[in-house]
């Protein structure tokens, strides 16, 4: 039975769409982030060494990093649904977005979330240099660089309904979170009408409102 340790709030939702999406049985063990840090509970570091979400179980195998874990259920369970046909420049594209997903967009975004989230996390005295340092590094560095992700998003959706081409695969999944992270904390999105559609369409399939009610609460959940 494939186990999904489940963090509230986190990549782990993708997970959990995807199973839904090929149908397949799981479990799922529920965590909690720390109210005040965010982080993950300690709990979770039974399962993986690093402690973080997503991670998943599968009999006596231990597997995390979402695009590893996309890979691994698609391969041992997916015959051969959400991912196009190999030698395809549509796999060529879907290998491209289910990595560049965690290697290139999300530093930007959890970037945005420290340097936003600084000035509080500091002592009252040093706070209004910690608010320089915060909106110097968001409008001269971080802003600009996630400007630049969301347009190329945008541009991609215009040419294609999905990232990897005319139809819906896994690469759009493990997209979504940060295309969703993105709508919530950039303030970007009202000229993305592409990615807004994506996400309408995304929240509307049955695997994503099936997902979330066995997530729970999700704060990205909105188009």
């Amino acid at each position: 039975m494939i186990t999904v340790h489940h963090l509230n709030n986190s990549r782990s939702q993708r997970v959990l769409w995807l199973l839904e999406e090929l149908g397949l049985p799981y479990e799922v063990v529920r965590y909690q982030r720390d109210p005040a840090t965010m982080l993950a509970p300690k709990e979770l570091r039974a399962i993986h060494p690093l402690g973080k979400s997503p991670v998943i179980t599968d009999g006596a195998k231990t597997i995390a990093e979402s695009g590893a874990i996309i890979e691994y259920l698609l391969e041992t369970y997916g015959q051969g649904r959400l991912i196009p046909p190999p030698g395809t420049p549509e796999k060529q594209r879907f290998t491209y977005w289910l990595h560049y997903a965690e290697g290139s967009a999300m530093p930007v975004l959890v970037l945005k979330l420290i340097f936003g989230r600084l000035p509080g996390g500091v002592p009252a005295l040093v706070r209004p240099v910690a608010k320089l340092i915060s909106k110097g590094a968001l409008a001269r560095l971080i802003d600009p660089q996630l400007a630049r992700h969301m347009s190329y998003w945008e541009t991609e959706l215009t040419a294609s309904p999905w990232f990897a081409g005319e139809h819906f695969t896994a690469a759009d999944i493990q997209m979504s979170f940060p295309i969703e992270a993105a709508a919530a904390r950039s303030g970007m999105m009202d000229d993305k009408l592409r990615l807004k559609d994506f996400l309408a369409r995304i929240h509307a399939r049955p695997a994503y409102q099936r997902a979330l009610k066995t997530g729970g609460p999700y704060d990205y959940a909105n188009d």
